[in-house]
């Protein structure tokens, strides 16, 4: 065996290094155990991303100087409140976070594709467990409301779910065409709809849009059309089976399933009958939907109770700008007409509930961590993946505004990857990448 022939194997057989695949235990973890949320699922997903990144040794580099400076502030922000604990999920998302970047950022070329088809496929696991739970009423995997019973997979919250879908969806769109990769950006899409998640399907817009600009519209669109137009027949179908008031319809759900992913494996051999099909097709789902007693609230914009909330933490903002309330003092008091004072935990604006608990200090150090990342990107752009990885984050940015997403380290960790996988790498994949 010669050289050249050497490289080539070296090649085709590409293995995930040990502190990536930590890493995606992690992320495994945090699906399986409810997003993360909770104190157990918290802590295993953290424990593993901090294995990955002391087996992984980067270099120290500003986005880990800004995290760091982050989760003292808000351990020290939780001192001087007289409660030092309180400031430990803030300080352990910031660690989650960078850790995760900095860990995919050390990955090969090769080694991301590897690792974005891996996370395409635990996506679209979540996708199915999502379709299943609302076909078959799986209590724990899924949530009413409005009457409707959306998807929530084993996360158990259908807009978490829906961000961690948005983002591994955009990542499929720009992975090397193959029939399992179709699918899967199916079962993805599908999901997200399943969720019912305005925020999710916003964020996975807003990442479209940012992929046209990356790839190019005419990539993007050939991509993106057939497994959406695909999920449209799936979720049309599923819609029967979410009014809690009726009988699931499991059969009709299932025909929809097929039929939907045969519908996406087909689309692509129409060539330039696409785009005529493709707008018939959406036409007449925004027909149906509009038909779809159950729908009305899931299809407005208008949240009163959100809108409340957000005043209520607009005024406690006020009251401490620069420091904030402290970290899990950030509670919504608001009155709501006729329904009387509500209360709620979390605003739903990740962004407007650091201010509120940390203050301006906190919400500078948080956007300063952003901003790092998205020079990094910039950095890094040249590649397919490199389009769909800042897509992904970007998607993640934009929910972000809309849940309480930073809570969950599934969700965290996701955009962590994303990020990693766009940032900037040697030509020839031997070395590490650059972690800003």
């Amino acid at each position: 065996m010669n050289a050249g022939d050497v490289v080539v194997a070296r090649r085709e057989s590409v293995a995930l290094p040990v502190p990536v695949l930590v890493l995606v235990a992690g992320f495994a973890a945090a699906v399986v155990a409810q997003g993360g949320y909770h104190l157990p699922g918290r802590v295993l997903s953290g424990l593993l991303v901090g294995v990955a990144l002391v087996l992984a040794r980067p270099r120290p580099t500003f986005l880990a100087a800004l995290a760091g400076a982050f989760a003292a502030w808000a351990l020290l922000r939780g001192l001087l409140a007289g409660d030092v604990l309180s400031g430990l999920p803030s300080a352990v998302a910031a660690g989650v976070f960078a850790g995760a970047v900095l860990v995919a950022a050390q990955a090969d070329r090769a080694q991301r594709e590897l690792l974005a088809t891996v996370l395409v496929g635990v996506g679209a696991l979540v996708g199915f467990s999502g379709w299943v739970a609302v076909v078959f009423r799986v209590p724990s995997w899924t949530t009413v409301a409005e009457g409707l019973l959306r998807a929530a997979s084993t996360l158990t919250y259908p807009n978490a779910a829906a961000a961690v879908m948005a983002a591994c969806a955009l990542l499929s769109l720009v992975l090397r065409p193959s029939l399992l990769m179709t699918v899967l950006s199916f079962l993805l899409c599908a999901g997200i709809g399943a969720t019912m998640s305005r925020a999710g399907v916003i964020a996975f817009v807003a990442g479209l849009l940012v992929l046209c600009a990356c790839w190019g519209i005419r990539k993007t669109l050939t991509a993106a059309l057939p497994p959406l137009l695909g999920a449209m027949v799936a979720v049309g179908a599923l819609l029967p089976s979410m009014r809690l008031a009726d009988e699931p319809r499991p059969l009709l759900a299932v025909l929809g399933l097929i039929g939907g992913a045969l519908l996406a494996v087909g689309l692509p051999r129409l060539g330039r009958a696409l785009l005529p099909v493709a707008l018939v097709a959406v036409a007449g789902g925004a027909v149906a939907a509009g038909f779809t007693s159950g729908l009305a609230t899931r299809l407005s914009f208008s949240s009163p109770d959100r809108s409340g909330a957000t005043g209520a933490a607009l005024d406690l903002a006020a009251r401490a700008p620069l420091f904030g309330a402290g970290p899990g003092n950030g509670s919504f008091f608001f009155d709501q007409g006729n329904a009387g004072p509500r209360f709620m935990r979390y605003v739903h604006n990740e962004y407007l509930q650091v201010l509120v608990e940390l203050g301006a200090v906190g919400l500078v150090l948080a956007l300063g961590v952003v901003a790092v990342v998205l020079r990094a990107l910039w950095r890094g752009r040249g590649t397919s993946l490199w389009a769909g990885a800042v897509a992904g984050f970007v998607a993640v940015l934009v929910h972000s505004g809309f849940d309480f997403l930073w809570h969950l380290p599934a969700v965290l960790i996701v955009a962590g990857l994303c990020a990693g996988l766009g940032f900037p790498s040697t030509k020839d994949g031997m070395d590490e990448g650059e972690a800003a």
